[in-house]
């Protein structure tokens, strides 16, 4: 172990010990002031260099070679780590056009399916950087995805597959070593799955407990670890779970000296995250994280860019020492692991002459082609229906084709796009402005390079466009029209919603039937996510969809040569989202009877009495005040079948599935499963599942599956607000065959003391703003409008609650927010009362034990600009007329969990209950034994 190597007697300085574990970094392209007095006076061993800090390869060699000479020269025993996040995608910090070759990202390298692809590339990756000076590269990546939603890494991770990550994480590790540079994991203990409450001085939190995340996110560490991982950079979130509780993760002896190092037996350099994150700074300020730090475990401290917090860190870790608040005995074990790390990267020989340009010349052509076949071979084209690939098939010569792209930040990575980055830059040093700026809506360069290229590539005429926030405007809507055919270009759509709410706009446009020689089609359609290809991978509706996982130059190179048939697409999405898992089939097989309501009513209600008495007391079971009659609609619309595993002898049920076909939107669904708990694990659910989906499978029309149901609004999906339980639940159905990776958190929220009420000072002000009249209608004869305006959305059981509501006037109503300027519905929202038949489908509001109303299917206009000012608006008229009408209660029967709930708390709502809806297409249902 390096940790009991005797040490040089050079190290018995003190000061010139504790200046190897530190690592920072300074603003600037040559050495400064700043970055010399901390290599001179205080030792610093580690430097991170950032894309501030790189202009050229030539320039970052000559960088580098000065920042070792000024520690050569100041007469430092070892050569100075000099690391740099090199991860390819969106995440390069040293681009040069000429020299150094971008690669697609983790994600995208995963979608080729070849590890071995991934080793050649980390190599090259890592022989471009070393070449110019650098020995340490800040990867792999080596979180997993385990809510790919909304995870702000997206692409950066390999996946939501735990092992495939791993495969692919020890590939690249295995690269970058082979190339001689040292290696560091991240981010322990994972990112894969944080929450994020907010505000900036809030940390992200990990809720998931350590069993948890050794079934899934550990395994990639584990893995790296056994391999040889040099070093690993623990994050700065916090975790929150039984038995671990940690305000930041790498100042926790929890997580360092016992999970990272006891546990999974690490013995390399453990690195803190940046110690300036202002969470952290301003919760514990950098001095004293300095000391909690080092006692967590941690060798290297890591520290960005400001110079007076690099002081006061150097000051915390010496007064540390000084007070006999930290060992000198673990100042020394952090030592000898920095010298063994360098001892396999770097030496004085080495790091005064770096090959630099010369050797990036010889790599040139090899790394060339490797680039080129690594982006060819990761272009994953998930879906074209109606065979609209290549474009030669829909669109002639003299026809135009419209290209519309987000208004995205550009990627560093970009040529096209730094010289505009630079120029922004100088012009104002708020990048919030700028990005906003006339210059970068007319068009960012990377997407006009990506039009001039498709244009080249054909004689017929290219129209491109951006589009914002603002929606479809009718510029795009004139364009539209125009063309013979659409590209839209969406980038991490699922976080920059406008995206999707855009694209789902166009496509809709699109497949308003319009004549061309006496003969009716769609408009062809193709979106190209070219981030996460998350953003539309389950929405069936978008008929053609390809993915790109970054949008540098060489991957739209790539994407023109697929989009002109040059190229045959080979990427698959990588992850459990192309892959069912396999199904382990059920030891028993239950006999499955069909619900007979006169037979079964009595003994369903007897058990979810079982149900709900099995619930920790501590918990609010989603079955109270459920009965039979909650699970049957009898509506016309609707196709329900429902399922029982029974004892014919005793007449008592041990489990219970209900489905509904909707046939407005081909939704089949799984509204509840629940067993006797004195019955568990004994099959009961597996057997209840498989003939659910085979009866789905049969319905005609079927066109995608989902967990969870609007109507009856019990269970809205996977239930997640018990603790330990949702993992279970979602792994319970992830082996089913269920994505849980792609789920979308819904809620039911309620609004208690509604007779003293009053609306939040200024939200009415706010209403009056959203640009929109308001009324509110009883009956079906303004029915018309209102279902044709219910139409822009898909989602399931919203016609039917809608047309329940319309038939039901007496206690039902809708609000309608309408434009002033041509009357045309833009917002809608239904309310209801205790005695209206909906509520019979929605338990929570007979479990409130008072006088109650309910506020269900908000549908705003995918062309509205303030989504939610207008949705605000709608609830808070909601919540009037329930108070008007005495009620004392009010129940948000289906809200959507992903988003700021902080306007619903002012309005006096709290979450009643959490679910994760989870959908997927029928057609690629392949989870079923055979009978």
């Amino acid at each position: 172990m390096a940790s009991k190597a005797k040490l040089d007697p050079v190290w018995d300085d003190l000061d010139r010990t504790m200046g190897q574990l530190f690592m920072m970094g300074f603003d600037g392209t040559t050495v400064t002031p700043q970055i010399r007095t901390l290599i001179e006076k205080h030792h610093l061993g580690c430097i991170l260099l950032t894309a501030k800090n790189l202009k050229s390869a030539e320039e970052t060699t000559k960088l580098c070679y000065e920042l070792q000479k000024v520690a050569h020269d100041a007469g430092h025993p070892v050569p100075l780590a000099i690391g740099v996040d090199q991860e390819n995608g969106g995440v390069n910090s040293l681009f040069d056009e000429i020299y150094i070759r971008q690669y697609p990202s983790n994600m995208g390298i995963a979608a080729t399916g070849s590890t071995d692809l991934a080793f050649e590339v980390a190599k090259a990756t890592a022989q471009e950087i070393s070449a110019c000076g650098i020995n340490w590269i800040f990867g792999p990546c080596l979180d997993v995805l385990t809510n790919a939603r909304n995870q702000p890494l997206g692409v950066r991770t390999a996946g939501d597959d735990p092992q495939e990550v791993s495969a692919y994480g020890v590939a690249f590790m295995k690269g970058y070593k082979e190339a001689g540079v040292v290696t560091l994991g991240k981010h322990f203990p994972s990112y894969g799955n944080l929450e994020f409450l907010g505000s900036t001085l809030d940390v992200p939190i990990i809720t998931e407990s350590l069993e948890q995340l050794s079934l899934s996110a550990l395994i990639p560490f584990r893995n790296a670890i056994q391999q040889g991982l040099d070093s690993m950079m623990v994050g700065g979130c916090a975790m929150s779970s039984a038995g671990l509780n940690a305000m930041h993760a790498c100042l926790s002896d929890q997580v360092v000296d016992g999970l990272l190092r006891s546990d999974l037996k690490f013995d390399g350099v453990v690195v803190s995250e940046c110690l300036e994150m202002e969470a952290l700074s301003h919760n514990i300020g950098v001095g004293g994280g300095t000391v909690m730090a080092v006692n967590a475990g941690c060798d290297v401290i890591l520290l960005c860019r400001s110079f007076q917090v690099q002081q006061e860190a150097i000051k915390g870790l010496k007064t540390g020492i000084e007070n006999s608040m930290i060992t000198k005995d673990r100042i020394y074990n952090s030592l000898r692991r920095v010298l063994t790390m360098k001892l396999r990267c770097t030496s004085w020989e080495k790091a005064l002459h770096p090959p630099g340009i010369a050797f990036l010349e010889t790599l040139q052509p090899s790394h060339t082609a490797l680039s080129t076949k690594a982006y060819n071979s990761s272009i994953t084209v998930v879906r074209d229906k109606n065979r609209l690939l290549p474009l030669t098939n829909i669109i002639d010569s003299e026809e135009e084709l419209l290209l519309l792209t987000p208004l995205v930040k550009p990627l560093a990575a970009s040529a096209a796009s730094r010289a505009l980055s630079e120029t922004a830059a100088t012009g104002s040093p708020e990048p919030a402005v700028w990005e906003r700026s006339a210059s970068v809506m007319s068009g960012e360069r990377v997407f006009r390079e990506l039009g001039r290229s498709l244009a080249r590539q054909r004689s017929g005429r290219v129209l491109h466009t951006s589009y914002t926030a603002n929606g479809v405007r009718p510029v795009h809507e004139n364009l539209i029209n125009r063309a013979s055919a659409i590209i839209v270009m969406t980038a991490d759509a699922n976080r920059n919603l406008y995206q999707h709410g855009f694209t789902k706009h166009v496509s809709m446009i699109c497949n308003m039937q319009y004549t061309t020689g006496g003969e009716k089609r769609e408009k062809p359609l193709i979106v190209v996510s070219v981030s996460s290809p998350y953003d539309f991978a389950m929405d069936t509706s978008i008929g053609t969809y390809i993915c790109t996982y970054d949008f540098t130059e060489t991957a739209l190179n790539s994407l023109v040569k697929v989009l002109y048939g040059e190229l045959s697409p080979s990427g698959t999405l990588p992850g459990t989202i192309s892959k069912s898992q396999k199904l382990h089939h059920s030891k028993q097989h239950w006999l499955v009877e069909t619900y007979n309501e006169e037979r079964d009513a009595n003994a369903l209600d007897s058990l979810i009495i079982a149900v709900m008495e099995g619930t920790p007391p501590n918990q609010r079971s989603e079955l109270s005040s459920a009965t039979s009659n909650s699970f049957t609609l009898h509506h016309p619309e609707v196709v329900e079948a429902h399922f029982v595993v029974r004892n014919s002898s005793t007449q008592a049920l041990y489990g219970f599935c209900s489905t509904y076909f909707f046939r407005t939107t081909g939704t089949g669904v799984i509204g509840a499963l629940f067993v006797d708990p004195s019955r568990r694990k004994l099959s009961i659910g597996h057997s209840l599942h498989n003939r659910a989906i085979r009866t789905l499978l049969q319905r005609e029309g079927i066109k995608r599956f989902q967990l969870g149901s609007r109507l009856p609004s019990i269970f809205l999906g996977i239930p997640t607000g018990h603790g330990g339980e949702r993992k279970r639940l979602r792994s319970w159905f992830a082996n089913l065959g269920w994505s849980a990776a792609l789920s979308r958190s819904v809620c039911s929220m309620v609004a208690r003391n509604l007779l003293t009420w009053t609306p939040p000072e200024g939200m009415a002000k706010s209403l009056a703003g959203a640009g929109a009249e308001f009324d509110l209608v009883y009956g079906w004869e303004y029915s018309g409008p209102i279902l044709d305006h219910i139409k822009t959305s898909n989602r399931q059981g919203l016609a039917e609650v809608y047309k329940m509501a319309l038939s039901d006037p007496s206690a039902c109503g809708i609000i309608r927010a309408k434009r002033p300027e041509d009357g045309a519905l833009v917002g809608t929202v239904v309310l209801y009362n205790m005695h209206s038949r909906l509520a019979e489908y929605v338990p929570p509001i007979k479990d409130l034990n008072e006088m109650a109303g309910g506020i269900s299917s908000p549908v705003i206009s995918p062309a509205v600009g303030e989504y939610s000012t207008l949705l605000q608006g709608l609830i808070l008229l909601g919540m009037r007329q329930i108070k008007a009408q005495g009620c004392n209660a009010c129940i948000l029967d289906y809200m959507d969990g992903d988003g700021n709930f902080d306007g619903f708390s002012a309005m006096g709502f709290d979450v009643l209950h959490n679910f994760e809806e989870v959908s997927c297409d029928a057609a690629t249902w392949t989870m079923i034994p055979p009978s």
